[in-house]
């Protein structure tokens, strides 16, 4: 969001300082290019939010195997303690 807002502020002001001296021309490509820079920016926040959402699934899903493992290892154990005491 910040790196959007910074562009957008960017685009913004050369818009500004540029309307000043500039053709019609000049500003709709101007324009033109505000409009690609935000497409751009929209779609990396797209992916972002995307990568976030398997990080957490990545997450959640380490977090379901180490439970799996320690409770295998526990059991394990159980076993291993009883064949001793036989």
């Amino acid at each position: 969001m910040t790196k959007r807002f910074v562009m957008m502020s960017g685009a913004a002001v050369m818009l500004v300082a540029l309307s000043a001296c500039a053709t019609k021309g000049d500003i709709d490509s101007v324009r033109a290019e505000i409009a690609s820079v935000r497409a751009i920016a929209e779609a990396a926040d797209q992916r972002a939010t995307a990568a976030q959402a398997e990080a957490q699934a990545a997450s959640a899903a380490a977090d379901r195997a180490a439970a799996d493992a320690a409770e295998a290892s526990r059991k394990a154990d159980e076993i291993f303690r009883a064949g001793l005491r036989k």
